[in-house]
């Protein structure tokens, strides 16, 4: 299979909003790059955020994708549809396969890579109503719109310490209203996690959802062990599932969860590859992912011309 092409400055993995972003510097200091993107952002889900500036009315992932893409154009920027499906390391490249929306297979070579393909939200198991979350039938960061549930009854989908950490974070922030739910789970509790519930007055639902009530496309009410209970909003802290697998078979560093771990120039222990966005550990926020983009392509212009670690006159 041949390589299409010179080799690129770099090739940046995932078109959401840290890809963009990426794409937007490097596009602004010249350099030759192509965006890989799948067309599944997690980005896109978003029904409303709040939290990125100058937009004091909030905007939606999929308004804020397209103004990122409209922005890139004036650069002729090139983004291509498709799936980066394998990626190794020569000496003074990496090589990418890519898979286009067609069924087509081709290579590109780049100096560097920026992976910049988030995560995916584990969803809950609800009756009969399948991607809750990527319907907005269930929220997924209140950090993003708790402001807008405040004093609201709010319940979070979640066991495990994880869980127990996100209702806090609600019933502390945001209201003195939150179950929290485990979708049948047995929540295994020792004393300082019971306190912190008790010190918020978190309640606790261990029985399973038997069914659910829709009204005007939201949840309005469900049954759990014969009793009815309704809420304003509900939360979804079940975690994430990182799509590192590109950087991992690198032998790229991460932590259990599988989220990659950075250096202060977002470049990850395999020298040359950098990552930015929810794929690294850290806060999920869409203007973290940009400020991880801002400072991986910068560190990219600065140091394209010189060899990675494992070149010859690497350092």
């Amino acid at each position: 299979m041949a390589v299409n092409g010179d080799i690129l400055d770099c090739l940046i993995v995932g078109g959401g909003p840290a890809g963009l972003t990426t794409a937007l510097y490097l596009a602004r200091f010249k350099r030759r790059f192509r965006v890989i993107d799948s067309g599944s952002p997690r980005a896109a889900w978003i029904p409303t955020s709040h939290n990125i500036p100058m937009f004091a009315e909030g905007i939606s992932g999929k308004d804020l994708l397209a103004r990122a893409k409209t922005n890139l154009e004036q650069y002729g920027a090139c983004i291509l549809p498709g799936m980066v499906t394998g990626l190794r390391k020569q000496p003074d490249r990496f090589i990418a396969v890519v898979e286009g929306n067609k069924g087509s297979t081709s290579q590109i070579a780049a100096r560097r890579v920026v992976i910049a393909t988030g995560a995916v939200d584990i969803e809950p198991d609800l009756p009969d109503v399948p991607n809750a979350v990527q319907r907005g039938l269930v929220r997924y960061c209140p950090i993003c719109d708790g402001y807008e549930s405040r004093d609201q009854k709010i319940a979070v989908i979640a066991y495990g310490a994880h869980g127990i950490g996100e209702a806090v974070f609600i019933a502390r922030t945001y209201s003195r209203d939150v179950t929290l739910l485990t979708l049948g789970q047995h929540l295994e509790l020792d004393p300082e996690q019971q306190g912190r519930l008790d010190e918020h007055g978190i309640k606790v639902v261990e029985a399973p959802i038997e069914s659910l009530a829709m009204e005007n496309d939201r949840i309005s009410a469900m049954n759990v062990a014969g009793k009815e209970h309704r809420f304003d909003v509900l939360y979804s802290a079940l975690g994430l599932k990182y799509r590192s697998d590109l950087a991992l078979s690198l032998g790229a560093e991460h932590d259990p969860s599988g989220s990659l771990i950075v250096d202060s120039h977002c470049e990850t222990s395999i020298k040359g590859l950098y990552a930015a966005g929810d794929i690294v550990r850290g806060i999920d926020q869409m203007v973290v992912g940009m400020s991880h983009a801002a400072v991986a392509a910068t560190h990219i212009h600065n140091h394209c011309e010189l060899p990675t670690e494992d070149e010859p006159g690497g350092a």
